[in-house]
């Protein structure tokens, strides 16, 4: 829990020094700058903090590309497929308790209960969960984490949130990363350097399975890397809180008007033919 205050306490520092970062519409004015456009307007409302966004995306991109990443090309040089795989599925055991919990708390009792099923057989058949034993017995993985579940409570997402070391975020799922954390037994052992090293490991194993996405993104992103990580959060996140079926925004209205006829030109009169001469 110290680290979380520390984490907080930097970001929401960072955040405060970050004001004299943002844009500000009245220089657009003082520059002659043309202003902004009302779908520019809608994503700026939705990112008022960009400036701050910004520098700590560029951090956690530094920080990933000079460390995380080479780390993360050893143990998958090192490790076989197989060690890999038990890797994560040790983890993947781990996460189910708390998402059995969001499940519960969004009102599925059925997903819950399949949560409690696969943590039960493979933390004891599948051996503390190395052999995912309970996917090939038909009980389904779900994602779920405290963030979603403020969703399905009507707590709005917030501004869009970029947090050092985690990457993108907003603020209610900002939030709900504490209680993700608190629920994750890793974080709650009494020996502190044997979860720390857990964690390590399962951010290693976790970075070494996105390689292959990460070399994709890289030539996805464009020109802006930023706007294209901060959209795709945005649709994943709204895929994830509405378990992949989100409702579909409604056309726009201007598609079903129609078009007026276009106009047609006057076409020229014929000449009378004069009347034959007798």
């Amino acid at each position: 829990m110290h680290k979380w205050r520390f984490v907080l306490a930097v970001t929401l520092t960072l955040g405060l020094c970050a004001c004299g970062t943002m844009h500000d519409p009245s220089n657009d004015v003082a520059t002659g700058a043309a202003s902004s456009t009302a779908a520019e307007e809608t994503h700026n409302a939705h990112d008022p903090i960009e400036g701050f966004n910004r520098a700590i995306y560029i951090f956690n991109d530094k920080f990933d590309r000079y460390l995380l990443k080479p780390v993360a090309k050893g143990y998958r040089a090192i490790a076989p497929t197989p060690v890999r795989k038990g890797v994560s599925n040790f983890f993947g055991n781990l996460h189910d308790p708390g998402i059995m919990l969001n499940n519960l708390l969004q009102a599925k009792p059925k997903q819950a209960a399949s949560d409690l099923g696969r943590f039960v057989i493979n933390s004891t058949v599948g051996i503390l969960g190395l052999f995912d034993i309970a996917t090939k017995w038909g009980m389904e993985k779900h994602n779920e984490d405290f963030g979603q579940t403020l969703a399905k409570w009507g707590v709005g997402d917030g501004p869009y949130l970029v947090l050092p070391f985690l990457g993108p975020s907003n603020l209610r799922d900002g939030g709900g990363l504490v209680v993700d954390w608190e629920t994750y037994p890793p974080s709650a052992m009494q020996d502190r350097s044997t979860g720390d090293k857990l964690i390590l490991v399962e951010v290693i194993d976790k970075r070494a399975q996105l390689l292959d996405a990460g070399d994709i993104l890289d030539q996805a992103a464009g020109q802006d890397p930023y706007i294209f990580v901060r959209e795709a959060y945005r649709q994943r996140r709204r895929s994830q809180i509405y378990d992949g079926n989100p409702p579909q925004s409604p056309p726009d209205p201007s598609l079903f008007e129609d078009d007026p006829p276009p106009k047609s030109s006057p076409k020229p009169t014929a000449e009378k033919a004069a009347p034959p001469s007798k």
